[in-house]
C-alpha cells in the first residue's frame, strides 16, 4: 500500500491540473453502460516457456494461406515473392531505418526510396510518384482530396467527385472518412449490365473536381471504355484510376490514356498477404498535382561537391511543415513494405513483370474456360476481358457454396453479397501465378457437384 501512495499523489496532481476531482470525471464522456468496472480478466504471471507454449497453441489454430487451395482475392493477391526480397529487407540497413531526417547519413535508404518512386512512375506512365501511403483505399481517398485541392476553385461542381458504384464498401468507407470533414460531395457513376462503366453517366461528371474508377474493376473486368474517360470529362476534371500494379506488366499504363492520378494497392508486388497487412498504397500523378500530393517525396540533386545526392523534398505531411498547410495527416508510411515492392520489381525487370502478369492472366483465362463448361452455373460477364478474378453466378447462395467448398479443403472465393446485397448468389473467384491447373480442375469438379445437388434437389 505504501508503494502506491506516490502514484496516487501524481494521479491527484494530474487531475487537479485538468480541474477534475476523480478518475470518474476524466471518463465522464464514456456512457456508464459500456464502462468496465473491476479487474481485467487476465491470468497470473507466466514463465517465458509458458508464454511461448500458449502463443504456439493459439497461432496453431491459424491456417497458412499456402497450406490450402485458395481462390479468395477481392483486392489482395497471392503472387510469388522471391526469397531474396525477404533476405534483403531484413538487413539492418533497411529493417531498422525510419524517416531519414539526416540525409547526409541516410543516402543509401534515400536512394532506395527514390528507386521505388522511379519504378512506380515508369509502371503507371506518370511523371511523379510519392513514397507510398498506407494502402490502396487510403491512396484512393488521398487522390480524391488532392483533386479537390487542385480543381475546386475552377470547378463548376465545387467540392464534388464522382466514384464508380462498384467501389467496394470498405474502400468507400475510407473515402468517406477522408472527405466528410472537408465537405466534399461524393456522387456515383453507373455501370452497364455487363459490368463496364456507363460512359453516358460521365457527362454529368464533367466540370466536377474529379472522377475515380478502377482498372481492372472490383469484378475483375478490364474496361476498354476507360481510355475515353479523359476526353469526356475534360482537362479541368481530374481523372483518377485505381490499378492492380502487376496487371500493368501487360495492359496499358493509365498515364498513357489520360489519367492525372494513379493509385492502387501495392501488396501484390513484394508483400505476402499476411492476414490482410501490412500493405502499401501507390500514388503517382502529373506535375500539375505535385505540390498538393500527400506524403513524402525523395529527390535527387547535386551537392556542393558536385556529387549526386538524395534528400526528402516537397514533403507536405504535417511532421515536416506547419500543420495548417499539410496536405495529409500521414505520420509515417509503409517504407519497408514499399521497399519490398521496389526489390521485387527490380528482380523481375520489365520482361519478368510482363511474364508475371501473363501468368496471372493465363490462370484466370483457364479458369473461365473450365467453369464455363459447367451447365449448372454461369459467368455473368463472360464476354469481357478479366484480370485475376471474375464472377460466377450460382444456383444457390454464395455463402452456402463457400461453406461446402471449405468442407472439401478449398477456400472457395468471396461472397459478393458482402459488397452488393442484391447479389447473394455471386461468387468472386480469384487466380494468380500461384494457381495450378490441377487446382482449377478441383474447383470446377466441386462446383459441379454442389450446383448439381441444388438443381437436382439432393444434398451435396
Amino acid at each position: 500500500m505504501v508503494d502506491q501512495l506516490p502514484n496516487l499523489g501524481r494521479e491527484k496532481e494530474m487531475l487537479d491540473a485538468m480541474g477534475m476531482s476523480s478518475m470518474d470525471d476524466l471518463f465522464a464522456d464514456i456512457p456508464v453502460a459500456v464502462r468496465m468496472n473491476g479487474e481485467l480478466p487476465l491470468r497470473g504471471p507466466q514463465s517465458e516457456e509458458e508464454i511461448i507454449a500458449d502463443a504456439r497453441r493459439i497461432l496453431g489454430a491459424n491456417v497458412a494461406l499456402g497450406d490450402r487451395v485458395s481462390f479468395l482475392g477481392a483486392g489482395l493477391n497471392r503472387n510469388y515473392v522471391p526469397a531474396s526480397v525477404f533476405q534483403l529487407v531484413t538487413r539492418g540497413e533497411f529493417l531498422t531505418s525510419y524517416t531519414p531526417y539526416q540525409p547526409e547519413v541516410s543516402q543509401g535508404m534515400l536512394q532506395a526510396m527514390w528507386e521505388f518512386q522511379t519504378l512506380i512512375s515508369e509502371l503507371v506512365g506518370l511523371e511523379v510518384a510519392n513514397l507510398s501511403v498506407y494502402d490502396g483505399s487510403t491512396a484512393a481517398a488521398e487522390a480524391i482530396t488532392c483533386a479537390v485541392r487542385v480543381h475546386n476553385r475552377k470547378a463548376e461542381q465545387k467540392d464534388t467527385v464522382y466514384i464508380s458504384e462498384l467501389v467496394p464498401p470498405s474502400r468507400q468507407s475510407v473515402i468517406f472518412n477522408y472527405t466528410q470533414g472537408g465537405d466534399i460531395t461524393l456522387k456515383t457513376l453507373k455501370h452497364n449490365p455487363d459490368g463496364t462503366l456507363n460512359l453516358d453517366s460521365l457527362a454529368e461528371a464533367s466540370g466536377s473536381c474529379g472522377v475515380y474508377v478502377e482498372q481492372p474493376n472490383p469484378l475483375g473486368i478490364l474496361d476498354g471504355g476507360l481510355t475515353r474517360v479523359k476526353e469526356i470529362i475534360g482537362e479541368n476534371t481530374a481523372f483518377i484510376v485505381g490499378v492492380s500494379p502487376v496487371s500493368l506488366g501487360m495492359i496499358e499504363a493509365p498515364g498513357n490514356y489520360g489519367a492525372d492520378i494513379v493509385v492502387g494497392e501495392g501488396q501484390a508486388l513484394g508483400s505476402p498477404i499476411t492476414y490482410g497487412g501490412p500493405l502499401y498504397g501507390i500514388f503517382a500523378c502529373t506535375k500539375a498535382y505535385l505540390r498538393q500530393m500527400p506524403g513524402r517525396i525523395v529527390g535527387k540533386s547535386i551537392d556542393v561537391d558536385g556529387k549526386e545526392a538524395f534528400c526528402l523534398t516537397l514533403s507536405t505531411r504535417e511532421q515536416h511543415i506547419r500543420r495548417h498547410r499539410a496536405t495529409s495527416n500521414i505520420c509515417t508510411n509503409e517504407t519497408l513494405i514499399a521497399l519490398m515492392g521496389a526489390m521485387h520489381m527490380s528482380l523481375l525487370g520489365p520482361e519478368g513483370l510482363e511474364k508475371l502478369a501473363r501468368r496471372n492472366m493465363a490462370a484466370c483465362q483457364l479458369a473461365k474456360q473450365k467453369l464455363s463448361e459447367i451447365s449448372t452455373i454461369s459467368i455473368p460477364h463472360m464476354n469481357n476481358s478479366h484480370y485475376n478474378e471474375f464472377v460466377v453466378q450460382l444456383p444457390g447462395l454464395a455463402s452456402d457454396c463457400i461453406s461446402y467448398l471449405d468442407t472439401q479443403g478449398l477456400i472457395g472465393g468471396f461472397d459478393l453479397s458482402n459488397w452488393y446485397s442484391e447479389h447473394s448468389n455471386w461468387l468472386l473467384v480469384s487466380f494468380s501465378d500461384q494457381t495450378r491447373a490441377s487446382e482449377i480442375e478441383l474447383l470446377a469438379a466441386h462446383l459441379a457437384v454442389w450446383s448439381a445437388s441444388l438443381t437436382q434437389g439432393v444434398s451435396a
